[in-house]
């Protein structure tokens, strides 16, 4: 409750009689065994990923198990970061080492050790790189691009912050200061070609920053700030005016046009489900998880239909199918 005052919200919070309607949503445990935290859905939606080893594994490497539940299975032997649609795998390092899994051609980029932030057709990665020391605001970073077998080209550079995602083919989301001695950050897209840039806004710090699957939208909170800048917002990423949301707790995309929440809700119990519909500004219950997500380990697919997360009651890893 002390997280949503300091941000001038009031969170959702059912009544009792309110709580006991909401229909329990049925679940399935699809890991046992308080394993494993941190999984993540396959692109084809149909399976969850996640590391484990000994001694519950013969050999560390990335498993995989059906979202169905059934056997576990090793997808990837080696440990690393994986694109998006698993086609490549990257290896921070000095340099860093990128590797296309169907053709097993690699090439290096200088990322200081750093993870890649891939394009959405993964033709282009966008990386920074920054100073490891000194005050984090005033630390400065140096926005770079390649293409894939290509070399890199600085694009920006800002302090206090960094690259956030690739909306499209063209554009990033950025945010930071343009200079060490500004009070604000700013977020902003900038097209990697032309270096346009678009600001959506200017505050503290933004926290919890996330895409749309289309790019077209990212939501945020602003806390510690003034009252007219607090809050948690939705907008469009090609300019205009944000959208205050009147509730606070965790989020997760569902499309580009819909977005879940798992309000706070200071009384405690089961965690309930809500969906915000952004083309008609419609708020749906979608059901109680008659259980509570463990440390904030949950996802939702990407085609939308189920919602996996980590129970706080028995510790496995279970599966929800989500309502139309």
């Amino acid at each position: 409750m002390l997280n949503a005052l300091l941000l001038g919200l009031l969170p959702i919070l059912p009544s009792a009689a309110a709580a006991q309607s909401v229909p329990v949503l049925s679940s399935t445990p699809v890991l046992g065994g308080e394993c494993c935290p941190g999984t993540v859905w396959t692109p084809d939606s149909a399976a969850l990923l996640f590391l484990d080893g000994p001694p519950a594994r013969q050999a560390t490497g990335i498993y995989r198990v059906s979202a169905n539940g059934g056997p576990v299975t090793r997808q990837f032997s080696n440990v690393a970061f994986f694109s998006p649609s698993l086609k490549w795998a990257v290896r921070p390092g000095d340099p860093t080492t990128l590797e296309n899994l169907t053709s097993n051609k690699r090439f290096t980029l200088p990322t200081a050790g750093a993870n890649v932030t891939w394009s959405p057709s993964e033709a282009q990665v966008a990386y920074s790189v920054g100073q490891t020391s000194g005050n984090y605001d005033r630390r400065a970073s140096r926005i770079y691009v390649a293409p894939v077998f290509g070399q890199p080209r600085q694009v920006a550079t800002l302090y206090g912050g960094g690259v956030n995602a690739w909306l499209d083919q063209k554009r990033l989301l950025l945010s930071g200061k343009l200079s060490p001695g500004t009070r604000d950050r700013q977020l902003w897209t900038q097209d990697v070609g032309s270096g346009k840039r678009v600001v959506l806004g200017a505050a503290l710090n933004f926290g919890g920053l996330s895409v749309s699957p289309g790019g077209r939208w990212v939501a945020y909170y602003v806390a510690f700030d003034s009252l007219s800048r607090n809050g948690l917002f939705v907008q469009p990423t090609a300019g205009g005016a944000r959208r205050k949301l009147d509730v606070f707790g965790s989020y997760r995309w569902r499309g580009d046009d819909q977005l879940v929440f798992i309000p706070l809700s200071a009384g405690g119990g089961p965690h309930t489900l809500r969906q915000y519909t952004l083309s008609t500004g419609q708020w749906r219950t979608l059901g109680s998880l008659g259980d509570q997500v463990r440390q904030g380990d949950w996802s939702v697919s990407p085609d939308g239909k189920k919602l996996s997360y980590l129970s706080a009651k028995d510790g496995n890893v279970r599966v929800v199918a989500l309502p139309e």
